[in-house]
């Protein structure tokens, strides 16, 4: 069996926090179809149209868009551990 490294790709992405809306709009554009708007911010949910079809980003969760200009949720630990800033 071979082994495969990931290629080095830079990203970009936004930290979904319950509360910035509207700057997640403007990353996402078209591709947000809704927010869910339950009290606390910690609790509301995004539900994005993706690749895969609709996922929902909780607050906490990056939102990335990725080489081909597709978007997805991604869980904050995951991001952390595949993803580094570039300066």
């Amino acid at each position: 069996m071979a082994k495969y490294r990931k290629k080095p790709v830079v990203i970009e992405a936004i930290q979904w926090d319950g509360t910035n809306y509207q700057e997640v709009c403007d990353f996402v554009r078209e591709r947000l179809v809704f927010e869910y708007t339950s009290s606390p911010p910690s609790e509301r949910v995004l539900v994005i149209e993706t690749l895969e079809g609709t996922m929902r980003a909780q607050a906490g969760d990056f939102i990335i868009r990725g080489v081909n200009g597709e978007y997805y949720p991604c869980k904050p630990d995951i991001f952390e551990k595949t993803y580094e800033p570039v300066e």
